[in-house]
């Protein structure tokens, strides 16, 4: 049953943070920032915040990014307070999520092994 809720709050803070980034944060360096999943512990004490970075973004933008983000943490956890219904807020981590440039990556080798038939 936990897990259950762990996973509306989650979906919950996706939207929520999503919303946050588009239109509330002001930082140049996360305009292109998608968050791509939320993952909450059962206790809901802590989630991890899974983004990605839109186009082809160099290491200096994903740097940048992860900075901005971290210095935009405690405003978005605040603004999280403001608008979920939960007792406690939980403590918010941001990974970069590497799955879409892999999977880019097996895209295109793909591509080459179909030209070469």
């Amino acid at each position: 049953m936990e897990h259950k809720r762990a996973d509306r709050v989650s979906d919950l803070i996706r939207q929520e943070i999503a919303e946050l980034l588009l239109r509330r944060v002001k930082d140049p360096r996360l305009e292109s920032v998608t968050i791509t999943g939320v993952e909450v512990t059962a206790d809901l004490q802590h989630a991890k915040i899974f983004y990605t970075i839109l186009g082809n973004p160099s290491e200096e933008d994903k740097k940048n990014t992860a900075h901005g983000l971290g210095k935009a943490r405690g405003f978005i956890r605040q603004e999280l307070g403001k608008r979920l219904y939960l007792r406690f807020v939980p403590e918010i981590a941001f990974h970069y999520d590497a799955s879409f440039e892999y999977g880019d990556r097996i895209e295109r080798l793909l591509k080459e092994l179909h030209k070469d038939e």
